[in-house]
């Protein structure tokens, strides 16, 4: 049993890094947008998008080394997105950010309906993974809204 905890620990923790690396993407997406704006629709684009999201990259990058902290595995580094071609544009870098946040939420829900998470035993976890989940939940939504008020 041990083994199979210690692997389904690794398991656990390498595809909370994926979903960290995700929203990564998104935030680097969101940040590109946010260079080609102007400054009010840049500041709308902030607290409707990019704010949720950087909490939701904190907390799973958080969660991450936590839990590998305390079961003893050695943490991910996350290493900065790279910036997009200015050529996507607005409505493109917010295409590549809700992709990336909805492969992130699925991958987090995936990994939330099988047993792994009961098997390795980790309230914390289990919480850190339920709120990065709720911070990206309206995402989506959002960036539908400000791209139908932004007009591109």
């Amino acid at each position: 049993m041990a083994y199979v905890t210690a692997e389904a620990q690794r398991e656990m923790l390498d595809a909370l890094a994926a979903a960290a690396e995700d929203i990564g993407l998104a935030l680097g997406a969101l940040g590109d947008a946010y260079e080609l704006l102007d400054e009010t629709s840049a500041d709308q684009l902030e607290d409707q998008l990019f704010g949720p999201v950087q909490a939701a990259y904190g907390r799973a990058k958080r969660t991450h080394a936590e839990f590998a902290d305390r079961h003893g595995l050695p943490r991910h580094d996350f290493a900065a997105p790279p910036s997009g071609a200015p050529s996507h544009g607005v409505k493109g870098f917010l295409d590549l950010a809700v992709a990336a946040v909805e492969r992130a939420d699925a991958a987090l829900a995936h990994l939330q309906d099988s047993m792994m998470p009961v098997e390795v035993g980790d309230a914390d976890l289990r919480a850190g993974m339920a709120e990065v989940r709720r911070q990206l939940a309206e995402v989506s939504g959002r960036a539908r809204a400000f791209l139908r008020r932004f007009g591109r």
